[in-house]
Protein backbone atom coordinates (compact mmCIF):
# COMPACT_ATOMS: atom_id res chain seq x y z
CA UNK A 1 0.00 0.00 0.00
CA UNK A 2 3.30 2.16 0.70
CA UNK A 3 4.77 1.69 -2.51
CA UNK A 4 1.18 2.60 -4.26
CA UNK A 5 1.01 5.43 -2.31
CA UNK A 6 4.23 6.79 -3.27
CA UNK A 7 3.87 5.80 -6.80
CA UNK A 8 1.26 7.44 -7.30
CA UNK A 9 2.77 10.66 -5.46
CA UNK A 10 5.44 10.56 -7.82
CA UNK A 11 3.60 9.85 -10.79
CA UNK A 12 1.48 12.92 -10.14
CA UNK A 13 4.67 14.98 -9.89
CA UNK A 14 5.42 14.14 -12.96
CA UNK A 15 2.46 14.90 -14.38
CA UNK A 16 2.45 18.10 -12.31
CA UNK A 17 5.75 18.92 -14.53
CA UNK A 18 4.78 17.67 -17.58
CA UNK A 19 1.57 20.17 -17.91
CA UNK A 20 3.83 22.92 -17.45
CA UNK A 21 1.95 23.69 -14.07
CA UNK A 22 5.44 24.26 -12.57
CA UNK A 23 6.92 26.36 -15.40
CA UNK A 24 3.67 28.80 -15.12
CA UNK A 25 4.47 28.99 -11.25
CA UNK A 26 7.85 29.75 -11.27
CA UNK A 27 7.49 32.57 -14.63
CA UNK A 28 4.84 34.18 -11.74
CA UNK A 29 6.82 34.53 -9.45
CA UNK A 30 9.87 35.58 -11.21
CA UNK A 31 7.80 38.17 -13.22
CA UNK A 32 6.08 38.91 -9.75
CA UNK A 33 9.72 39.40 -8.08
CA UNK A 34 10.40 41.84 -10.55
CA UNK A 35 7.42 43.68 -10.74
CA UNK A 36 7.60 44.18 -7.07
CA UNK A 37 10.88 46.03 -7.48
CA UNK A 38 8.78 48.15 -10.27
CA UNK A 39 5.60 49.19 -7.41
CA UNK A 40 8.37 49.29 -4.76
CA UNK A 41 10.76 51.97 -6.63
CA UNK A 42 7.22 54.10 -8.29
CA UNK A 43 6.25 54.30 -4.34
CA UNK A 44 9.88 55.32 -2.46
CA UNK A 45 11.29 57.10 -5.95
CA UNK A 46 7.98 59.15 -7.06
CA UNK A 47 4.83 59.07 -5.07
CA UNK A 48 6.46 59.10 -1.24
CA UNK A 49 8.72 62.68 -2.73
CA UNK A 50 5.06 64.07 -4.23
CA UNK A 51 3.25 63.57 -1.17
CA UNK A 52 7.06 65.24 1.03
CA UNK A 53 6.64 67.91 -1.84
CA UNK A 54 3.59 68.77 -1.18
CA UNK A 55 3.42 68.72 2.44
CA UNK A 56 6.56 71.27 2.95
CA UNK A 57 10.14 68.96 2.79
CA UNK A 58 11.41 66.08 3.65
CA UNK A 59 13.39 64.40 6.00
CA UNK A 60 17.09 62.87 4.80
CA UNK A 61 18.52 60.12 6.52
CA UNK A 62 20.12 61.97 9.08
CA UNK A 63 16.84 63.91 9.99
CA UNK A 64 17.65 67.10 8.75
CA UNK A 65 14.44 68.29 6.31
CA UNK A 66 15.43 69.33 3.06
CA UNK A 67 13.74 71.08 0.43
CA UNK A 68 12.82 68.92 -2.67
CA UNK A 69 12.62 70.23 -6.12
CA UNK A 70 11.73 68.24 -9.26
CA UNK A 71 15.72 67.42 -9.91
CA UNK A 72 15.04 66.06 -6.80
CA UNK A 73 13.05 62.96 -7.82
CA UNK A 74 14.91 59.38 -8.25
CA UNK A 75 13.32 58.94 -11.62
CA UNK A 76 16.05 56.89 -12.45
CA UNK A 77 15.60 54.21 -10.20
CA UNK A 78 12.26 54.19 -11.21
CA UNK A 79 13.69 53.50 -14.87
CA UNK A 80 16.09 51.08 -13.85
CA UNK A 81 13.41 49.06 -12.32
CA UNK A 82 11.30 48.99 -15.58
CA UNK A 83 14.45 47.84 -17.46
CA UNK A 84 15.05 45.56 -15.00
CA UNK A 85 11.94 44.31 -15.41
CA UNK A 86 11.59 44.28 -19.02
CA UNK A 87 14.83 41.99 -19.18
CA UNK A 88 13.67 39.33 -16.80
CA UNK A 89 10.26 39.05 -18.47
CA UNK A 90 12.41 38.93 -22.09
CA UNK A 91 14.86 36.12 -20.80
CA UNK A 92 11.85 34.44 -19.04
CA UNK A 93 9.35 34.87 -22.28
CA UNK A 94 12.72 32.94 -24.24
CA UNK A 95 13.25 30.38 -22.00
CA UNK A 96 9.60 29.33 -21.74
CA UNK A 97 9.30 29.50 -25.49
CA UNK A 98 12.52 27.24 -25.82
CA UNK A 99 11.01 25.21 -23.54
CA UNK A 100 8.01 24.39 -25.14
CA UNK A 101 9.53 24.44 -28.20
CA UNK A 102 12.01 21.44 -27.08
CA UNK A 103 8.27 19.68 -25.69
CA UNK A 104 6.45 19.96 -28.98
CA UNK A 105 9.30 18.70 -30.66
CA UNK A 106 9.86 15.92 -28.46
CA UNK A 107 5.77 15.12 -28.90
CA UNK A 108 6.19 15.09 -32.91
CA UNK A 109 9.08 12.34 -32.18
CA UNK A 110 7.26 10.76 -30.28
CA UNK A 111 4.22 10.96 -32.62
CA UNK A 112 6.13 10.16 -35.65
CA UNK A 113 7.85 6.68 -33.78
CA UNK A 114 4.45 5.43 -33.25
CA UNK A 115 3.49 6.20 -36.80
CA UNK A 116 6.62 4.18 -37.78
CA UNK A 117 5.75 1.14 -35.29
CA UNK A 118 4.27 -1.68 -36.64
CA UNK A 119 1.25 -1.09 -39.45
CA UNK A 120 -2.06 -1.74 -38.50
CA UNK A 121 -3.40 -5.19 -38.92
CA UNK A 122 -6.73 -6.50 -40.39
CA UNK A 123 -7.58 -10.37 -38.65
CA UNK A 124 -7.37 -13.44 -41.30
CA UNK A 125 -10.66 -13.30 -43.48
CA UNK A 126 -12.07 -16.03 -45.55
CA UNK A 127 -11.61 -15.16 -49.62
CA UNK A 128 -14.80 -17.03 -49.90
CA UNK A 129 -17.36 -15.64 -47.73
CA UNK A 130 -15.70 -12.94 -46.09
CA UNK A 131 -15.84 -13.89 -42.37
CA UNK A 132 -12.83 -13.66 -39.96
CA UNK A 133 -10.85 -16.71 -39.19
CA UNK A 134 -7.72 -17.29 -36.96
CA UNK A 135 -4.33 -16.73 -38.38
CA UNK A 136 -2.77 -19.85 -39.65
CA UNK A 137 -6.41 -21.72 -40.39
CA UNK A 138 -6.44 -23.56 -43.87
CA UNK A 139 -10.29 -24.13 -43.50
CA UNK A 140 -12.91 -21.42 -43.24
CA UNK A 141 -15.25 -22.10 -40.16
CA UNK A 142 -18.16 -20.58 -41.80
CA UNK A 143 -18.24 -21.81 -45.14
CA UNK A 144 -16.01 -24.56 -45.60
CA UNK A 145 -14.02 -23.30 -48.24
CA UNK A 146 -10.37 -24.76 -48.80
CA UNK A 147 -7.58 -22.10 -48.74
CA UNK A 148 -4.74 -22.69 -51.26
CA UNK A 149 -2.32 -21.13 -47.89
CA UNK A 150 -2.79 -20.64 -44.52
CA UNK A 151 -5.09 -17.29 -43.43
CA UNK A 152 -2.63 -14.05 -42.46
CA UNK A 153 -3.39 -10.84 -41.63
CA UNK A 154 -3.72 -8.11 -44.26
CA UNK A 155 -2.12 -4.85 -43.81
CA UNK A 156 -5.12 -2.16 -42.56
CA UNK A 157 -6.32 0.99 -45.26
Amino acid sequence: MADEEKKSLVEEFKEFIDKGNAMDMAVGVVIGGAFTAIVTSLTTDIINPLITLLSGGAAGEDGVAIPLTIAGFNIGNFISAIINFLIIAVVVFALIKSINKLKSAGQSLIKKEEEEAEPEMNPPACPFCKEEVKEGATRCPHCAGEFDEPAMPTPAE
